[in-house]
């Protein structure tokens, strides 16, 4: 699919609409996987708003890489990394890479990745299993799961890191 879209840093200003593609792509990926209460509580996008907002004007944010996918003028997909508290490894971790399912395969998520990510660089990432399209995207994008599991709002999540010898 080709689609033409821009990849940028996210602004203050993009949190509302950061908040909307959050909340649509968790319903459109994590039904079934997480609780209905969860995906359908109303509070949900004032929510992620708050989050985004924060994410992008609070201080403790201020190491964090986030970054906006457009088309059309439209936010269609969104990505947030950071340093990892205590880790020498993989010093910078995926928190957050959603597009909307209309574009998978576009090259929206690939560019969101390198866009908050180094696509040289040692970094680590949780993925939700069962989601059999995620782990095979960050493969391609050469991340191995190792092993490390944790369980996180009644969803199982497996660890994928990428060596600083990827790509």
């Amino acid at each position: 699919m080709t689609i033409n879209f821009e990849v940028r840093r996210a602004e203050p200003a993009d949190a509302p609409s950061m908040a909307r593609v959050h909340v649509d792509t968790w319903r459109e990926t994590y039904r079934g996987l997480m609780s209905d209460a969860v995906l359908d509580d109303p509070a949900l996008l004032e929510w992620r708003e708050k989050f985004w907002t924060a994410a992008l004007t609070d201080s403790r944010y201020e190491k964090n890489s986030v970054a906006v996918a457009s088309h059309e003028e439209t936010v269609i997909g969104i990505a947030m990394s950071g340093p990892i508290p205590d880790s020498a490894e993989e010093p910078q971790q995926l928190y957050v890479l959603y597009a909307y399912t209309a574009f998978h395969g576009s090259g929206v998520g690939e560019a969101l990745l390198n866009a908050v990510i180094d696509p040289a660089a040692p970094a680590s990432l949780w993925v939700a299993d069962p989601n059999p399209r995620a782990p095979s995207f960050y493969r391609k994008n050469g991340f191995i799961a190792d092993g490390a599991e944790k369980i996180e709002d009644d969803v199982r999540d497996v660890r994928m890191v990428r060596s600083r010898q990827a790509r």
